[in-house]
């Protein structure tokens, strides 16, 4: 029991002492598990949203929709309403294509006939405003919200002009921009965008005016929902009396509302494991650091009688707390983010999306294994040093690179002292080189998708911005410009753990004569060089990983504009590594060189 209150006030009290570096670590981890907790519930969400709004509406498990308005269609689906397996059904009612004209876009909508008293089966949710009425519309919410149409606005409908008087989201239809795509016999997405609007009755005919294409659209309950898929293949395999009409079940319609964030999934996994090796690389820069600041309290717990076991622990308990930290907040991050990236086209009921099982474990164990990556070696390299060399807290001596050292030796003052210090730890040049890559590789990706040709929701005169693409390249900027942020930090601890390892031989550079300007350039030149690599790995690693996940049709951007991206990687590289370099130079070389004695 002493130990372990010996562990929690030394835990306690280094975390008092040092606030900043425990911020950085829990914001590494953070950034890296709330994305990966996104990613791996992403093919999920929108099945969550999607049940919770089948709930709500008392969706339908088929859709059964015709082209046409005859009277043998309406004969014909008199016969489905009281086929086999069907509990209820609702309908039919009258549907068409007509126009929309609203803020000055004219749009393809598909307009739907309703009453006033909403069904038992399939009845839309109403998000604002209130139901139909005579002489008013209600617009599905993602078609008005596209349109940033709001409850008491007019719309013309075919000429029609009708007051807003509701929005509404339905579990029985596609959401946005792929609605009445059931009533051309499934079609292709980009080859059917249109709106929803419902209309009473007589105000539905009175748009209707003149139109060719009217069906009827009949919602259907089965006693077992399962029975929903293939349901139409009797009534389409009965030769003497087939029914012409289109059937598609509660699973299809689920599935094509996913399809807007299906393909943002790959960029949330791959971005969290980028963001987890850029975290790696910060933590393992952290912990080379303190273990420098730490040395003297590591023989002074030694001393007193502590084992190396217990200095492990001490050392490896701060960060396995923040990890666990982390975990939970990366948790809580992707809960509530999850119902805005799983529902962009705003066509489902929101609320919370609990992480998944996979998410939980998948969270847990990157939460666990980056630390322990990151500060495992650190640590028992610590708890490994003799108690005389941790109190005396003597640099640690350079690893011998001879060939190089007189290979630098022709070179200026400042190149020369930034290979020397890479040579002097050739470990952080490689955390350099992984944290530039996971740059690049982003970096890559990005200009790549910024030369696409913009894709645009097509309704005949009007276009409008593709949601899909949108919320792709959103995400991906997102995950880019956290791991710009997590690089410069990454490039501005290593420089500053460089310069702390090397105090004293940087210290003696500047007695030699090495000017403050040539040690903080000597500094950046050790960030630099590892850095060049690094752009060269990741930015083909960026470029394959797009056209695995992107369409045969991509366009690859100019060699210009790769070159142009990588090369201000360097140079904010060298900006942020400037930083701590010139803080290096603020203390007289003699009170280190004292200090380093004494």
């Amino acid at each position: 029991m002493g130990a372990v209150l010996l562990v929690c006030r030394l835990v306690v009290r280094d975390l008092r002492r040092r606030p900043a570096e425990a911020a950085l670590f829990l914001l590494a981890i953070t950034a890296a598990t709330a994305t990966l907790a996104l990613g791996l519930a992403a093919g999920q969400m929108t099945d969550i949203l999607y049940d919770k709004t089948r709930a709500a509406t008392a969706g339908p498990d088929v859709v059964v929709v015709t082209a046409n308005s005859t009277a043998q269609t309406r004969a014909d689906l008199a016969r489905v309403a009281d086929g086999p397996h069907v509990t209820g059904h609702s309908g039919p009612y009258t549907v068409f294509d007509t126009t929309l004209r609203a803020h000055g876009h004219t749009l393809k909508t598909v307009v739907e006939a309703r009453g006033v008293n909403r069904p038992r089966i399939e009845h839309p949710q109403v998000t604002s405003g209130s139901w139909l009425r005579p002489g008013g519309a209600v617009l599905e919410r993602g078609f008005a919200d596209v349109l940033g149409i709001h409850v008491g606005e007019r719309v013309s409908v075919h000429g029609h002009s009708y007051p807003v008087v509701g929005l509404a989201v339905t579990a029985g239809d596609i959401v946005f921009p792929w609605q009445g795509l059931l009533a051309n016999g499934g079609g292709g997405p980009e080859e059917h965008q249109r709106g929803l609007v419902w209309l009473t009755p007589t105000d539905a005919r009175a748009a209707a005016d003149g139109q060719s294409a009217i069906g009827y659209v009949m919602n259907l309950r089965l006693d077992d929902p399962e029975r929903a898929v293939g349901y139409g293949d009797y009534y389409r395999g009965v030769d003497d009396a087939p029914v012409l009409a289109n059937f598609q079940n509660w699973h299809f319609i689920r599935f094509q509302d996913s399809v807007l964030v299906r393909d943002t999934m790959p960029a949330l996994v791959i971005g969290s494991w980028l963001l987890a090796a850029a975290a790696v690389v910060g933590l393992a820069g952290l912990v080379t650091g303190r273990a420098a600041q730490q040395t003297r309290r590591v023989g002074v717990l030694k001393a007193v009688g502590a084992t190396p076991g217990l200095v492990a622990v001490v050392l490896l308990i701060e960060h396995l707390l923040l990890a666990a930290l982390a975990a939970a907040l990366g948790l809580l991050i992707g809960t509530l983010v999850a119902p805005v990236l799983a529902d962009p086209s705003a066509g489902l009921l929101g609320g919370t999306i609990p992480p998944s099982p996979d998410a939980i474990t998948g969270v847990i164990v990157l939460a666990v294994v980056v630390p322990l990556f990151a500060v495992f070696g650190p640590t028992v390299r610590a708890a490994t040093t003799s108690t005389v060399r941790a109190l005396a807290d003597t640099p640690r001596e350079a690893q011998g690179r001879a060939p190089l050292t007189a290979l630098s030796a022709h070179l200026p003052t400042s190149l020369l002292l930034g290979v020397r210090l890479i040579t002097r730890r050739p470990r952080r040049a490689v955390l350099v080189a992984v944290s530039t890559a996971t740059v690049s590789v982003m970096v890559s990706a990005m200009v790549v998708l910024e030369h696409q040709t913009v894709r645009r929701y097509d309704f005949g005169s009007t276009t409008l911005n593709n949601v899909h693409d949108a919320q792709t390249t959103q995400v991906m900027f997102g995950i880019c410009v956290t791991l710009g942020l997590l690089a410069a930090v990454n490039t501005m601890v290593l420089t500053w753990s460089v310069g702390l390892d090397a105090r004293h031989p940087l210290a003696i550079a500047r007695t030699l004569g090495a000017t403050p300007g040539q040690i903080t350039a000597g500094l950046c030149v050790a960030q630099v060089l590892p850095a060049l690599p690094g752009v060269i790995v990741g930015s083909p690693i960026g470029l394959l990983l797009y056209l695995v996940f992107s369409p045969p049709s991509t366009t690859m951007p100019s060699t210009g504009s790769l070159l142009t991206a990588l090369l201000a990687i360097l140079l904010g590289t060298a900006a942020f590594a400037a930083v701590p370099a010139w803080l290096h130079t603020r203390r007289p070389a003699t009170d280190v060189l004292s200090a380093e004695t004494a």
